[in-house]
């Protein structure tokens, strides 16, 4: 599920913004962009963010904005000494001795500088940790907000499926009548005799049948239900809604391929879309 989350850590030498992202993903996938300092927390980070979001591709980024530098340069004075010896071998040598500024020359010759990075103070920490807390409380708002209203969507188009399964009745007695129809003209087409009416019957009866839509209806109507059911459980119910939306899809295209009705194929339509949008939903649900 997607989501944002933001907080910020003022300290005494340095603020710092932590920001959270998560995109939808069927696993937990999460991605720590850390300053060099704080790379040794790179676990306990991960640990943090997935005793909250179970799922999701997730960027956690560390901006920082320091008023000192966080490597100190100091004099190696160890290394300019050595430097220093050997310019003045080589200076005695070319009777230079009284013309040159030897630490001049030396200081812009490597390694005369060396960088210290400090390390991470326990008491700053507990700060940036529980900065980091709070915004992942915001990403976690934010998807639980996403999921109410995600919760709206789906329910609101479960109803509509079976407000739409509602309407195919009225259009299966001109299904019938239509059917009947098409019989007797395909029996003149083959007989020039009187049309024995038992025997129609019973042809009649025999296609209705098999092109009876009833179960069908039922058993969409008895999914609906069991849909909204689960939506309203508590714990992770994402897998539970996609194998019951594939048992909606299997009766609304039998319902589809069995009635032969235009009308009720632009229903049948509808309902197709309506249960393409709830796939699409679910797919963030965990």
């Amino acid at each position: 599920m997607t989501g944002f989350g933001k907080a910020v850590c003022g300290l005494s030498t340095k603020r710092i913004t932590i920001e959270i992202k998560s995109l939808n993903s069927k696993q937990l996938d999460v991605n720590a962009k850390l300053p060099p300092l704080y790379r040794e927390k790179d676990l306990v980070i991960r640990n943090e963010i997935s005793r909250y979001l179970q799922r999701g591709k997730v960027d956690v980024t560390f901006y920082v904005e320091s008023m000192v530098p966080d490597k100190i340069s100091q004099i190696n004075e160890e290394v300019i000494t050595n430097y220093h010896q050997q310019l003045k071998e080589v200076a005695r040598k070319l009777g230079l001795e009284n013309n040159t500024d030897f630490l001049r020359v030396i200081m812009p010759l490597p390694d005369t500088l060396k960088a210290e990075q400090p390390e991470l103070d326990d008491e700053e920490w507990q700060q940036i940790f529980q900065t980091l807390q709070e915004a992942i409380k915001q990403i976690d708002l934010y998807r639980i907000q996403e999921g109410e209203s995600m919760n709206k969507d789906v329910k609101a188009r479960n109803d509509s499926i079976a407000e739409l399964l509602e309407e195919i009745p009225p259009f299966e007695e001109k299904r019938t009548e239509r059917i009947k129809g098409k019989l007797r003209e395909s029996l003149k087409e083959f007989s020039t005799e009187n049309i024995d009416e038992n025997r129609f019957e019973q042809e009649l009866i025999y296609y209705l049948e098999k092109l009876d839509i009833s179960e069908e209806k039922v058993r969409l109507k008895n999914h609906l239900q069991y849909f909204e059911e689960t939506l309203n459980e508590e714990g992770p119910i994402g897998k539970k809604l996609g194998f019951i939306t594939q048992e909606m899809g299997r009766e609304i295209n039998t319902l589809g391929s069995k009635a032969n009705e235009p009308e009720i194929q632009k229903i049948i339509v509808r309902m197709k879309d309506d249960l393409e949008k709830i796939k699409e939903q679910i797919l963030n649900i965990l």
